[in-house]
């Protein structure tokens, strides 16, 4: 099972970014970089505001540290959170 980032909308994360029982999982994003349960928690980041700042940013994959799956498509994917851009 997989789960969706509410930042960004990449539906491969491995926990739940933020479990019923309260908390953050503390994965961070492959796709956008936020951390849930740090980037909000800890830093007052909102999803908004990282997601404005990853997209203003160029939507780069992992902070440019490593390469995306075959077919990414970061504006495709944000369509799942109810973002519409333009590259």
């Amino acid at each position: 099972m997989s789960f969706t980032c509410p930042v960004c909308g990449y539906d491969g994360l491995d926990v739940e970014p933020r479990p019923a029982c309260g908390g953050g999982s503390f994965e961070i994003c492959p796709s956008c970089g936020f951390q849930f349960g740090v980037s909000d928690d800890d830093r007052g980041y909102t999803f908004d505001a990282w997601r404005r700042k990853w997209v203003d940013g160029g939507m780069v994959w992992d902070n440019g540290r490593s390469s995306p799956p075959s077919g990414w498509d970061p504006v495709r994917q944000l369509t799942r959170v109810g973002t519409a851009v333009r590259r």
